[in-house]
């Protein structure tokens, strides 16, 4: 390897494009609410916001535990 440059600094990744956070958009946050009124299951809830979203379903069950779902 030749004309390597070692630069300090917080230089973690070649990604620009990959953002520290997500924020859940209020639809989503929504259709949970809606479902759990509903006396929807956890897991078919996970499984359909997750069809409709960009969230896998274990994102969705963090959601529902930590949301105020209950």
């Amino acid at each position: 390897m030749q004309r390597i440059q070692v630069i300090e600094g917080n230089v973690w990744g070649h990604r620009k494009d990959i953002n520290e956070y997500y924020s859940i958009p209020l639809s989503v946050i929504e259709k949970i609410r809606e479902l759990k009124s509903e006396g929807t299951p956890a897991e078919r809830i996970e499984k359909k916001i997750s069809r409709g979203s960009k969230l896998n379903p274990g994102m969705v069950a963090y959601i529902l535990t930590t949301g105020g779902f209950t």
